[in-house]
């Protein structure tokens, strides 16, 4: 059976999950829609290998805990990161005025809280890709706002401020116990709000994943796998 053939696949009676992840408004939409499609209503993904991610990632996040926010970035209000690493969920999300049956859920890196009530997400990244800008995960990021403005339950907390906290690796350098360390450098970017096109973008992917299975994305590095090696078995 061809990836691209959807006879044998039976949609569900209901998806086997029913929150939305963050992340899928920037990777999911633009990779691949079968992909997104068979994640929410098999709760199947392709396994990823990001051994150094984890890591590099908890040593940043460890690092930034309880920082000033001047000192991040000097455009930054007064304010202090007292969160971080914590489960956000969402209220149903409305699209058209009618609720779904889908929610928001995710997990931030930090959370700075300004002077005046209001709260920064911060999402931290240890990269040299190109594609590490702002605006490429502004999506993201709007969703951690929208479940923080818009919980399940508890109090809401108006967001302010979106940014990316970058470390690109700058070398190898030794240390004083004769071992070595890897030196990097530190990028604040700040990602401007649109929550017009979080409310564009979210009705899309909801519409999709209500929608048929749709067909494999051609650049999708998962779909092709499966065709060349179900070809190869046929």
């Amino acid at each position: 059976m061809s990836p691209s053939t959807n006879s044998k696949i039976v949609k569900p009676e209901k998806p086997a999950r029913d929150t939305i992840a963050p992340s899928d408004l920037t990777f999911g939409l633009s990779t691949c829609k079968r992909c997104l499609w068979i994640k929410y209503w098999f709760k199947v993904t392709m396994p990823g290998q990001f051994p150094l991610v984890k890591p590099l990632s908890s040593a940043q996040e460890e690092h930034f805990r309880r920082a000033s926010m001047p000192d991040l970035d000097p455009s930054l209000a007064p304010g202090v990161v007292k969160q971080w690493g914590q489960w956000v969920k969402s209220a149903p999300i409305e699209i058209n005025g009618e609720a779904t049956r889908w929610r928001i859920l995710g997990i931030y890196d930090l959370l700075a809280h300004y002077d005046d009530g209001s709260v920064g997400i911060i999402d931290c990244k240890v990269s040299d890709s190109d594609r590490d800008n702002a605006q490429f995960y502004a999506p993201q990021l709007e969703a951690y706002a929208y479940a923080l403005e818009n919980p399940e339950k508890g109090k809401p907390f108006p967001v302010s401020s979106m940014g990316l906290l970058v470390w690109k690796l700058a070398g190898v350098t030794p240390t004083a116990d004769g071992a070595h360390g890897f030196g990097v450098t530190q990028h604040y970017l700040h990602v401007t709000r649109d929550q017009a096109q979080f409310k564009s973008l979210i009705a899309d992917l909801i519409n999709v994943i209500e929608g048929d299975l749709p067909e494999a994305g051609v650049d999708c590095d998962t779909c092709n796998y499966l065709t060349k090696r179900l070809s190869l078995e046929s």
